[in-house]
């Protein structure tokens, strides 16, 4: 996380530009259907143009699971944001809370956006940031559509299908 980026979520794109880095999977969530508590898993199995075994998105139950151009398989956030998030507004998110499957340490997750990247063994497409919305501001009770703008995570492809486990690399392709 970028000392400013707590203040101006919109600071540090630049930055973002150059070298994303490279990451750690830190936790894996996912859950059956719209509105209920995300589930953390160890491992999870991706299954490629579709998404994550047993996750709304997969089993096509989630509030967005009808439009299928936006790359819903997967969604990342980067832990460092959370963090941020919590130490700049004082909005503490529990594990899952932020509605994304994966959460990620080490890499930044904005400047994938349009690459390919590879989780373990799994292959994906950042196809658009995964911005806040109302649904998850009303799901949560806090107010998190302002200070989570444009630092709430990815949505991503799944190209390749295979394991994802607490632990693996995530790395740039192209």
């Amino acid at each position: 996380m970028h000392a400013d980026a707590a203040q101006d979520p919109g600071t540090d794109a630049l930055a973002e530009l150059a070298d994303p880095g490279q990451g750690r999977v830190e936790g894996i969530h996912i859950t059956s259907a719209r509105s209920l508590p995300m589930e953390s898993r160890e491992r999870v199995r991706a299954v490629a143009g579709v998404g994550l075994e047993e996750d709304r998105y997969f089993l096509r139950t989630g509030t967005y699971s009808d439009d299928d151009k936006d790359g819903r398989h997967v969604t990342l956030i980067e832990a460092e944001e959370i963090e941020a998030l919590a130490a700049g507004s004082g909005i503490v998110l529990a594990p899952g809370e932020t509605r994304r499957n994966i959460t990620t340490r080490g890499i930044r997750l904005n400047a994938l956006v349009g690459r390919r990247f590879r989780i373990g063994a799994v292959e994906c497409e950042a196809v658009q940031l995964c911005e806040p919305c109302q649904d998850l501001v009303d799901l949560l009770g806090k107010p998190v559509l302002r200070p989570l703008a444009h630092r709430a995570g990815l949505r991503a492809m799944i190209l390749t299908s295979g394991e994802i486990a607490i632990g693996d690399a995530v790395v740039v392709l192209a």
